[in-house]
Protein backbone atom coordinates (compact mmCIF):
# COMPACT_ATOMS: atom_id res chain seq x y z
CA UNK A 1 0.00 0.00 0.00
CA UNK A 2 1.31 3.43 -0.99
CA UNK A 3 2.29 6.05 1.84
CA UNK A 4 0.51 9.46 1.65
CA UNK A 5 3.46 10.80 0.70
CA UNK A 6 4.03 8.39 -2.43
CA UNK A 7 0.66 8.72 -3.42
CA UNK A 8 1.05 12.36 -3.86
CA UNK A 9 3.72 12.28 -5.66
CA UNK A 10 2.23 9.53 -8.22
CA UNK A 11 -0.50 12.10 -8.23
CA UNK A 12 1.38 15.17 -9.10
CA UNK A 13 3.19 12.66 -11.60
CA UNK A 14 0.17 11.99 -13.17
CA UNK A 15 -1.11 14.97 -13.31
CA UNK A 16 2.04 16.40 -15.28
CA UNK A 17 1.78 13.04 -17.86
CA UNK A 18 -1.31 14.07 -18.21
CA UNK A 19 -1.09 17.36 -19.23
CA UNK A 20 1.90 16.86 -21.33
CA UNK A 21 0.22 14.39 -23.61
CA UNK A 22 -2.67 16.87 -23.84
CA UNK A 23 -0.14 19.44 -24.96
CA UNK A 24 1.53 16.97 -27.22
CA UNK A 25 -2.21 15.34 -28.33
CA UNK A 26 -3.39 14.33 -31.71
CA UNK A 27 -2.17 17.08 -34.08
CA UNK A 28 -4.88 16.91 -37.10
CA UNK A 29 -4.27 18.15 -40.80
CA UNK A 30 -6.88 19.66 -42.82
CA UNK A 31 -5.92 20.23 -46.62
CA UNK A 32 -8.37 21.66 -48.95
CA UNK A 33 -7.76 22.19 -52.52
CA UNK A 34 -9.39 24.26 -54.67
CA UNK A 35 -9.51 23.74 -58.45
CA UNK A 36 -8.38 26.24 -60.56
CA UNK A 37 -8.23 28.90 -58.18
CA UNK A 38 -5.85 32.04 -58.67
CA UNK A 39 -4.99 34.16 -56.55
CA UNK A 40 -8.16 36.93 -57.45
CA UNK A 41 -8.66 36.93 -53.68
CA UNK A 42 -9.38 39.76 -51.50
CA UNK A 43 -6.60 38.84 -48.56
CA UNK A 44 -4.14 38.95 -51.68
CA UNK A 45 -5.56 42.28 -52.60
CA UNK A 46 -8.29 41.97 -55.31
CA UNK A 47 -10.86 44.84 -54.71
CA UNK A 48 -13.28 42.81 -57.30
CA UNK A 49 -13.40 39.88 -55.15
CA UNK A 50 -15.67 38.70 -52.54
CA UNK A 51 -13.95 36.13 -50.96
CA UNK A 52 -14.75 36.75 -46.80
CA UNK A 53 -14.13 33.04 -45.27
CA UNK A 54 -10.43 32.78 -47.35
CA UNK A 55 -9.99 36.06 -46.53
CA UNK A 56 -10.46 35.41 -42.59
CA UNK A 57 -8.59 32.10 -42.98
CA UNK A 58 -5.31 34.45 -44.14
CA UNK A 59 -6.51 36.40 -40.92
CA UNK A 60 -5.62 33.35 -38.86
CA UNK A 61 -2.88 32.52 -40.01
CA UNK A 62 -0.12 32.83 -42.81
CA UNK A 63 -0.53 34.07 -45.62
CA UNK A 64 2.63 33.23 -48.75
CA UNK A 65 2.51 35.69 -51.23
CA UNK A 66 4.75 33.59 -54.05
CA UNK A 67 3.61 30.59 -53.52
CA UNK A 68 3.84 28.89 -56.78
CA UNK A 69 3.11 25.49 -58.28
CA UNK A 70 5.29 23.09 -59.53
CA UNK A 71 3.77 22.52 -62.94
CA UNK A 72 0.41 24.20 -64.46
CA UNK A 73 -1.83 21.37 -64.72
CA UNK A 74 -4.24 19.45 -62.48
CA UNK A 75 -2.98 15.46 -62.81
CA UNK A 76 1.29 16.71 -62.16
CA UNK A 77 0.45 18.86 -59.37
CA UNK A 78 -1.84 17.80 -57.47
CA UNK A 79 0.61 13.94 -57.77
CA UNK A 80 3.57 16.93 -57.02
CA UNK A 81 1.85 18.30 -53.85
CA UNK A 82 0.80 14.58 -52.53
CA UNK A 83 3.83 13.15 -52.65
CA UNK A 84 6.33 16.05 -52.08
CA UNK A 85 8.14 15.14 -54.99
CA UNK A 86 8.28 17.05 -58.32
CA UNK A 87 7.06 16.34 -61.25
CA UNK A 88 10.74 14.89 -62.59
CA UNK A 89 11.00 12.70 -59.68
CA UNK A 90 6.87 11.10 -60.29
CA UNK A 91 7.27 10.90 -63.35
CA UNK A 92 3.68 12.48 -64.14
CA UNK A 93 3.72 15.12 -66.65
CA UNK A 94 -0.03 14.20 -68.09
CA UNK A 95 -3.74 14.19 -66.50
CA UNK A 96 -4.94 10.97 -66.22
CA UNK A 97 -1.63 9.38 -64.45
CA UNK A 98 -1.18 8.59 -60.92
CA UNK A 99 2.41 8.34 -59.12
CA UNK A 100 1.67 4.27 -58.82
CA UNK A 101 2.28 3.73 -62.03
CA UNK A 102 5.97 5.45 -61.99
CA UNK A 103 7.02 5.09 -58.41
CA UNK A 104 4.60 2.48 -56.67
CA UNK A 105 5.93 2.29 -53.36
CA UNK A 106 6.71 5.91 -52.60
CA UNK A 107 4.61 6.86 -49.91
CA UNK A 108 2.12 10.08 -50.40
CA UNK A 109 1.76 12.46 -47.55
CA UNK A 110 -1.49 10.86 -46.24
CA UNK A 111 -0.45 7.28 -46.61
CA UNK A 112 2.45 7.66 -44.37
CA UNK A 113 0.53 9.49 -41.81
CA UNK A 114 -1.65 6.64 -41.58
CA UNK A 115 1.36 4.58 -41.08
CA UNK A 116 2.24 6.79 -38.26
CA UNK A 117 -1.62 6.08 -37.23
CA UNK A 118 -3.31 9.06 -38.64
CA UNK A 119 -7.14 8.35 -40.03
CA UNK A 120 -6.65 9.22 -44.43
CA UNK A 121 -9.91 10.95 -45.65
CA UNK A 122 -10.54 12.46 -48.77
CA UNK A 123 -13.85 14.18 -49.73
CA UNK A 124 -14.26 15.17 -53.47
CA UNK A 125 -11.08 16.24 -55.69
CA UNK A 126 -7.32 15.36 -54.21
CA UNK A 127 -5.45 13.51 -57.25
CA UNK A 128 -6.88 14.32 -60.60
CA UNK A 129 -10.26 14.15 -61.60
CA UNK A 130 -12.02 14.79 -65.55
CA UNK A 131 -14.23 17.59 -64.65
CA UNK A 132 -16.88 17.86 -64.93
CA UNK A 133 -17.48 13.65 -66.25
CA UNK A 134 -15.48 12.39 -63.20
CA UNK A 135 -17.34 14.20 -60.68
CA UNK A 136 -19.02 11.33 -58.32
CA UNK A 137 -16.45 9.34 -59.04
CA UNK A 138 -12.71 8.22 -57.67
CA UNK A 139 -11.68 9.35 -60.55
CA UNK A 140 -7.55 8.83 -61.10
CA UNK A 141 -7.48 8.47 -57.19
CA UNK A 142 -4.92 6.50 -55.15
CA UNK A 143 -7.16 4.33 -53.04
CA UNK A 144 -3.78 2.98 -50.53
CA UNK A 145 -3.80 6.96 -49.46
CA UNK A 146 -7.20 7.12 -48.20
CA UNK A 147 -9.43 5.14 -45.43
CA UNK A 148 -12.49 6.91 -46.61
CA UNK A 149 -13.19 8.49 -49.83
CA UNK A 150 -16.50 10.56 -50.23
CA UNK A 151 -17.48 11.61 -54.22
CA UNK A 152 -20.69 13.38 -53.56
CA UNK A 153 -22.33 14.79 -56.78
CA UNK A 154 -24.55 17.72 -57.10
CA UNK A 155 -26.80 19.20 -59.62
CA UNK A 156 -24.19 20.96 -61.27
CA UNK A 157 -22.92 17.47 -63.07
CA UNK A 158 -25.93 15.65 -62.47
CA UNK A 159 -29.02 17.58 -64.39
CA UNK A 160 -27.69 20.98 -65.45
CA UNK A 161 -24.53 20.45 -68.30
CA UNK A 162 -27.30 20.83 -71.02
CA UNK A 163 -28.20 24.12 -70.11
CA UNK A 164 -24.35 25.24 -69.96
CA UNK A 165 -23.00 27.86 -71.89
CA UNK A 166 -19.60 26.40 -73.38
CA UNK A 167 -17.22 28.21 -76.07
CA UNK A 168 -16.92 24.73 -78.00
CA UNK A 169 -19.95 22.87 -78.23
CA UNK A 170 -20.31 19.46 -75.91
CA UNK A 171 -17.17 20.53 -74.66
CA UNK A 172 -17.06 22.10 -70.39
CA UNK A 173 -13.77 21.36 -68.93
CA UNK A 174 -11.19 21.85 -71.38
CA UNK A 175 -12.89 25.17 -72.51
CA UNK A 176 -14.57 28.39 -71.01
CA UNK A 177 -18.14 27.39 -69.97
CA UNK A 178 -20.52 28.84 -67.33
CA UNK A 179 -23.66 28.84 -66.12
CA UNK A 180 -25.89 30.85 -63.12
CA UNK A 181 -27.92 28.27 -61.95
CA UNK A 182 -31.39 28.39 -60.47
CA UNK A 183 -31.04 25.45 -58.14
CA UNK A 184 -29.89 26.30 -54.24
CA UNK A 185 -26.76 26.21 -52.74
CA UNK A 186 -27.51 23.01 -50.97
CA UNK A 187 -27.92 21.26 -54.64
CA UNK A 188 -24.23 21.75 -55.56
CA UNK A 189 -21.24 19.23 -55.38
CA UNK A 190 -19.16 21.93 -53.07
CA UNK A 191 -22.10 22.36 -51.23
CA UNK A 192 -22.36 18.67 -50.55
CA UNK A 193 -18.94 18.43 -49.95
CA UNK A 194 -18.89 20.77 -47.55
CA UNK A 195 -21.33 18.84 -45.38
CA UNK A 196 -19.51 15.75 -45.62
CA UNK A 197 -16.84 17.08 -44.30
CA UNK A 198 -18.58 18.81 -41.20
CA UNK A 199 -20.09 15.22 -40.60
CA UNK A 200 -16.39 13.53 -40.61
CA UNK A 201 -15.07 16.23 -38.42
CA UNK A 202 -18.46 15.72 -35.79
CA UNK A 203 -17.45 11.72 -35.80
CA UNK A 204 -14.05 13.30 -34.69
CA UNK A 205 -14.72 15.58 -32.29
CA UNK A 206 -16.59 12.54 -30.37
CA UNK A 207 -13.77 10.33 -30.72
CA UNK A 208 -10.52 12.19 -30.25
CA UNK A 209 -9.16 8.73 -30.30
CA UNK A 210 -6.62 9.09 -33.48
CA UNK A 211 -5.32 12.54 -35.00
CA UNK A 212 -6.98 12.91 -38.61
CA UNK A 213 -5.86 14.04 -42.17
CA UNK A 214 -8.56 15.20 -43.87
CA UNK A 215 -8.12 16.07 -47.54
CA UNK A 216 -10.68 18.24 -48.86
CA UNK A 217 -11.32 18.91 -52.68
CA UNK A 218 -13.53 21.60 -53.78
CA UNK A 219 -14.53 21.55 -57.65
CA UNK A 220 -14.69 25.58 -57.79
CA UNK A 221 -13.82 27.74 -59.81
CA UNK A 222 -13.01 24.98 -62.47
CA UNK A 223 -14.98 24.96 -65.61
CA UNK A 224 -17.66 25.13 -65.96
CA UNK A 225 -18.18 28.36 -63.91
CA UNK A 226 -21.23 27.03 -62.10
CA UNK A 227 -22.68 28.20 -59.01
CA UNK A 228 -25.69 29.61 -58.04
CA UNK A 229 -27.41 32.64 -59.61
CA UNK A 230 -27.16 34.51 -56.44
CA UNK A 231 -23.41 34.67 -56.51
CA UNK A 232 -23.35 35.79 -59.81
CA UNK A 233 -25.74 38.86 -58.96
CA UNK A 234 -22.81 39.38 -56.55
CA UNK A 235 -20.64 40.21 -59.58
CA UNK A 236 -20.93 42.99 -61.91
CA UNK A 237 -19.69 42.52 -65.21
CA UNK A 238 -18.93 45.63 -65.72
CA UNK A 239 -16.74 46.64 -63.02
CA UNK A 240 -14.03 43.99 -64.85
CA UNK A 241 -10.85 45.60 -66.61
CA UNK A 242 -9.97 43.48 -69.69
CA UNK A 243 -6.41 42.75 -70.80
CA UNK A 244 -5.36 45.19 -73.80
CA UNK A 245 -3.01 45.66 -76.36
CA UNK A 246 -1.94 42.25 -76.20
CA UNK A 247 -0.72 42.08 -79.52
CA UNK A 248 1.99 44.31 -78.31
CA UNK A 249 2.79 42.78 -75.73
CA UNK A 250 3.24 38.82 -77.48
CA UNK A 251 5.90 40.57 -79.35
CA UNK A 252 8.72 39.46 -77.45
CA UNK A 253 7.13 36.23 -76.11
CA UNK A 254 8.99 33.03 -77.34
CA UNK A 255 6.21 31.25 -79.16
CA UNK A 256 6.23 28.47 -76.70
CA UNK A 257 5.30 30.78 -74.31
CA UNK A 258 1.91 31.22 -76.23
CA UNK A 259 1.46 27.85 -76.72
CA UNK A 260 -1.13 27.03 -74.15
CA UNK A 261 -3.50 29.57 -75.84
CA UNK A 262 -6.70 28.30 -77.68
CA UNK A 263 -8.46 29.83 -80.76
CA UNK A 264 -11.49 29.91 -79.28
CA UNK A 265 -10.87 32.23 -76.28
CA UNK A 266 -8.84 34.60 -79.20
CA UNK A 267 -12.64 34.58 -80.79
CA UNK A 268 -14.21 35.66 -77.99
CA UNK A 269 -16.32 38.93 -78.02
CA UNK A 270 -15.78 41.71 -74.83
CA UNK A 271 -19.28 40.90 -73.56
CA UNK A 272 -18.22 37.05 -73.56
CA UNK A 273 -14.86 37.73 -71.49
CA UNK A 274 -16.82 40.13 -69.24
CA UNK A 275 -19.37 36.77 -68.62
CA UNK A 276 -16.71 34.50 -67.96
CA UNK A 277 -15.10 37.34 -65.34
CA UNK A 278 -18.15 37.02 -63.50
CA UNK A 279 -18.84 33.39 -63.80
CA UNK A 280 -15.15 32.86 -62.58
CA UNK A 281 -15.72 35.28 -59.77
CA UNK A 282 -18.92 33.89 -58.86
CA UNK A 283 -17.86 29.98 -58.52
CA UNK A 284 -14.75 32.04 -56.15
CA UNK A 285 -17.03 34.04 -53.81
CA UNK A 286 -19.48 29.66 -54.17
CA UNK A 287 -16.84 28.00 -53.13
CA UNK A 288 -15.26 30.80 -50.29
CA UNK A 289 -18.85 30.25 -48.75
CA UNK A 290 -18.31 26.56 -48.46
CA UNK A 291 -15.33 26.67 -46.70
CA UNK A 292 -16.87 29.15 -44.67
CA UNK A 293 -19.21 26.12 -43.76
CA UNK A 294 -16.24 24.07 -42.95
CA UNK A 295 -13.82 26.23 -41.06
CA UNK A 296 -17.33 27.30 -38.54
CA UNK A 297 -18.19 23.57 -38.26
CA UNK A 298 -13.78 23.22 -36.90
CA UNK A 299 -14.08 26.20 -34.34
CA UNK A 300 -17.67 24.96 -33.09
CA UNK A 301 -16.59 21.58 -32.63
CA UNK A 302 -12.89 22.47 -30.41
CA UNK A 303 -10.52 21.31 -33.38
CA UNK A 304 -9.23 24.32 -34.24
CA UNK A 305 -6.59 24.68 -31.49
CA UNK A 306 -5.06 21.17 -32.34
CA UNK A 307 -5.55 20.77 -36.11
CA UNK A 308 -3.37 22.75 -39.15
CA UNK A 309 -5.10 24.33 -41.30
CA UNK A 310 -3.67 24.36 -45.07
CA UNK A 311 -5.72 26.45 -48.22
CA UNK A 312 -4.30 26.05 -51.67
CA UNK A 313 -5.21 26.08 -55.18
CA UNK A 314 -3.40 23.17 -57.74
CA UNK A 315 -2.50 25.83 -60.43
CA UNK A 316 -2.65 29.12 -60.72
CA UNK A 317 -5.34 30.38 -63.85
CA UNK A 318 -5.44 33.13 -66.48
CA UNK A 319 -8.15 35.56 -67.30
CA UNK A 320 -6.83 36.70 -70.34
CA UNK A 321 -3.15 37.96 -69.01
CA UNK A 322 -0.93 38.02 -72.77
CA UNK A 323 -4.13 37.02 -74.46
CA UNK A 324 -4.13 33.73 -72.82
CA UNK A 325 -7.08 32.00 -70.05
CA UNK A 326 -7.15 29.06 -67.83
CA UNK A 327 -3.81 27.54 -67.27
CA UNK A 328 -0.82 25.42 -68.91
CA UNK A 329 2.00 28.12 -68.98
CA UNK A 330 4.70 29.38 -67.14
CA UNK A 331 3.95 33.37 -66.77
CA UNK A 332 2.99 33.90 -63.12
CA UNK A 333 -1.07 34.01 -63.54
CA UNK A 334 -0.27 30.26 -64.16
CA UNK A 335 2.58 29.52 -61.93
CA UNK A 336 1.13 31.34 -58.69
CA UNK A 337 -0.93 30.44 -56.08
CA UNK A 338 -3.02 31.20 -53.13
CA UNK A 339 -1.67 29.24 -50.16
CA UNK A 340 -2.43 30.13 -46.58
CA UNK A 341 -1.14 28.11 -43.63
CA UNK A 342 -2.94 28.05 -40.21
CA UNK A 343 -0.16 25.97 -37.82
CA UNK A 344 -1.81 26.86 -34.04
CA UNK A 345 1.14 27.52 -31.55
CA UNK A 346 3.88 28.22 -34.83
CA UNK A 347 1.85 30.74 -37.31
CA UNK A 348 1.31 34.31 -36.49
CA UNK A 349 -2.35 35.22 -36.90
CA UNK A 350 -2.20 37.88 -39.84
CA UNK A 351 1.42 37.12 -40.92
CA UNK A 352 2.48 37.44 -44.33
CA UNK A 353 5.68 35.68 -45.96
CA UNK A 354 7.08 37.17 -49.11
CA UNK A 355 9.86 34.77 -49.69
CA UNK A 356 9.21 32.96 -53.47
CA UNK A 357 8.17 28.74 -52.05
CA UNK A 358 6.87 25.79 -53.81
CA UNK A 359 3.92 23.34 -52.83
CA UNK A 360 6.79 20.77 -53.52
CA UNK A 361 6.98 22.23 -49.06
CA UNK A 362 3.62 20.79 -48.19
CA UNK A 363 4.43 17.87 -47.04
CA UNK A 364 7.43 18.02 -45.04
CA UNK A 365 5.80 21.04 -43.91
CA UNK A 366 2.82 18.85 -42.78
CA UNK A 367 4.75 16.30 -41.57
CA UNK A 368 6.74 18.24 -39.26
CA UNK A 369 3.80 19.39 -37.64
CA UNK A 370 2.70 16.12 -37.02
CA UNK A 371 5.34 14.62 -35.63
CA UNK A 372 5.11 11.99 -38.08
CA UNK A 373 7.88 10.65 -40.60
CA UNK A 374 7.61 11.17 -44.13
CA UNK A 375 9.80 9.32 -46.74
CA UNK A 376 13.25 10.47 -46.76
CA UNK A 377 13.23 11.42 -50.58
CA UNK A 378 11.10 14.62 -49.93
CA UNK A 379 12.45 17.22 -51.84
CA UNK A 380 10.80 20.06 -50.48
CA UNK A 381 11.64 22.60 -47.77
CA UNK A 382 9.44 22.82 -44.52
CA UNK A 383 7.90 26.01 -44.28
CA UNK A 384 7.85 25.98 -40.42
CA UNK A 385 10.37 28.09 -40.14
CA UNK A 386 8.64 30.48 -42.12
CA UNK A 387 5.48 30.31 -39.83
CA UNK A 388 7.67 31.06 -37.22
CA UNK A 389 9.26 34.31 -38.69
CA UNK A 390 7.58 35.83 -41.35
CA UNK A 391 11.39 36.91 -42.22
CA UNK A 392 12.68 33.47 -43.07
CA UNK A 393 13.31 33.34 -46.63
CA UNK A 394 14.14 29.87 -46.46
CA UNK A 395 15.40 28.89 -50.40
CA UNK A 396 14.98 32.04 -51.75
CA UNK A 397 13.15 31.01 -55.20
CA UNK A 398 10.47 28.53 -56.35
CA UNK A 399 10.46 26.42 -59.83
CA UNK A 400 7.54 25.27 -62.13
CA UNK A 401 7.84 23.31 -65.20
CA UNK A 402 5.65 22.81 -68.00
CA UNK A 403 5.26 20.41 -71.37
CA UNK A 404 5.25 21.43 -75.24
CA UNK A 405 5.45 19.83 -78.19
CA UNK A 406 3.03 16.95 -77.80
CA UNK A 407 3.80 13.47 -78.37
CA UNK A 408 6.30 13.86 -81.66
CA UNK A 409 8.63 16.45 -80.31
CA UNK A 410 8.12 16.54 -76.41
CA UNK A 411 10.30 19.49 -74.86
CA UNK A 412 10.14 21.43 -71.25
CA UNK A 413 9.87 24.43 -70.33
CA UNK A 414 11.10 25.80 -67.10
CA UNK A 415 10.20 28.89 -64.93
CA UNK A 416 12.37 29.54 -61.75
CA UNK A 417 10.70 32.92 -60.03
CA UNK A 418 12.82 34.63 -57.26
CA UNK A 419 11.85 37.59 -54.88
CA UNK A 420 12.22 39.90 -57.84
CA UNK A 421 12.70 38.17 -61.06
CA UNK A 422 11.36 35.41 -63.28
CA UNK A 423 13.41 33.48 -65.30
CA UNK A 424 12.17 30.93 -67.98
CA UNK A 425 14.00 28.96 -70.56
CA UNK A 426 12.38 26.55 -73.51
CA UNK A 427 13.96 23.14 -74.22
CA UNK A 428 17.32 24.32 -72.31
CA UNK A 429 16.97 28.13 -74.03
CA UNK A 430 17.61 26.79 -77.63
CA UNK A 431 13.83 27.77 -78.38
CA UNK A 432 14.03 30.86 -76.24
CA UNK A 433 14.22 32.55 -72.89
CA UNK A 434 12.30 35.12 -70.88
CA UNK A 435 13.37 37.53 -68.20
CA UNK A 436 11.04 39.89 -65.96
CA UNK A 437 11.89 41.78 -63.41
CA UNK A 438 9.42 42.10 -61.33
CA UNK A 439 10.20 45.48 -59.07
CA UNK A 440 9.31 46.86 -62.63
CA UNK A 441 7.42 45.16 -64.60
CA UNK A 442 4.95 42.85 -62.13
CA UNK A 443 2.45 42.22 -65.38
CA UNK A 444 5.73 40.49 -67.60
CA UNK A 445 4.82 42.89 -70.18
CA UNK A 446 8.61 43.58 -71.24
CA UNK A 447 10.97 40.33 -71.79
CA UNK A 448 14.88 41.25 -70.95
CA UNK A 449 16.17 37.93 -71.64
CA UNK A 450 18.06 39.74 -74.54
CA UNK A 451 19.33 43.13 -72.60
CA UNK A 452 22.67 43.63 -72.63
CA UNK A 453 22.08 45.44 -69.18
CA UNK A 454 20.78 42.23 -67.73
CA UNK A 455 22.78 39.38 -68.78
CA UNK A 456 24.62 38.96 -65.67
CA UNK A 457 21.21 38.58 -63.82
CA UNK A 458 19.85 36.55 -66.67
CA UNK A 459 23.13 34.56 -66.33
CA UNK A 460 23.37 33.72 -62.71
CA UNK A 461 19.61 33.26 -62.82
CA UNK A 462 20.38 30.41 -65.33
CA UNK A 463 22.72 28.34 -63.13
CA UNK A 464 20.52 28.14 -60.43
CA UNK A 465 17.75 27.12 -62.65
CA UNK A 466 19.86 24.43 -64.38
CA UNK A 467 20.98 23.30 -60.74
CA UNK A 468 17.25 23.45 -59.27
CA UNK A 469 16.50 20.95 -62.87
CA UNK A 470 18.90 18.03 -61.66
CA UNK A 471 17.81 18.24 -58.06
CA UNK A 472 14.14 17.53 -59.26
CA UNK A 473 15.23 14.30 -60.53
CA UNK A 474 15.31 11.09 -58.39
CA UNK A 475 18.93 9.69 -57.05
CA UNK A 476 19.38 8.22 -60.37
CA UNK A 477 19.29 11.72 -62.26
CA UNK A 478 16.70 9.60 -64.94
CA UNK A 479 12.36 10.28 -64.11
CA UNK A 480 10.59 7.60 -63.73
CA UNK A 481 9.29 5.42 -66.67
CA UNK A 482 5.61 5.04 -66.95
CA UNK A 483 4.26 1.76 -66.37
CA UNK A 484 0.86 0.11 -67.18
CA UNK A 485 -1.70 0.10 -63.25
CA UNK A 486 -2.79 -3.15 -62.92
CA UNK A 487 -3.55 -3.53 -59.48
CA UNK A 488 -4.50 -1.52 -56.71
CA UNK A 489 -1.77 -0.90 -53.93
CA UNK A 490 -2.48 -1.33 -50.00
CA UNK A 491 -1.05 -0.10 -47.34
CA UNK A 492 1.65 -3.30 -46.82
CA UNK A 493 2.81 -2.53 -50.39
CA UNK A 494 4.40 0.66 -49.72
CA UNK A 495 7.97 0.82 -48.28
Amino acid sequence: MRSPTTLFLWLVGAFFLAATAQADGPKNVLFIVSDDLNNRLGCYGDPLAISPNIDRLAARGTRFDRAYCTFPLCGPSRNSILTGLYPNSTGIYNNGQIFRQTIPKQASLPHALRRAGYFAGRIGKMYHYNVPSSVGTNGHDDSASWELELNPAGVDRLFEEPKITTLVPKQFGGTLSWYASPAPTSQHTDALQAKDAVWVLERFAKERDKPFFLGLGFFRPHTPYVAPKKYFDLHDPKKFTLVTDVEEDRKDIPRPGLASGKKEQDEMTDAQRREALQAYYASITFMDEQLGVVLDALDRLGLSDSTMIVFTSDHGYHLGEHGLWQKMSLFEESARVPLIVVAPGVSKPGSSVSTPVSQVDIAPSAFEWSGASGPKNLQGQSLMPMLRDSSATGRGWAMTQVTRGGQNEPFFGYSLRTARYRYTEWDGGSRGRELYDHDQDPGERTNLAESTAHQSVAQELQTTLRDAIQASFPASGKAPELKPLNWSPSLTDVD
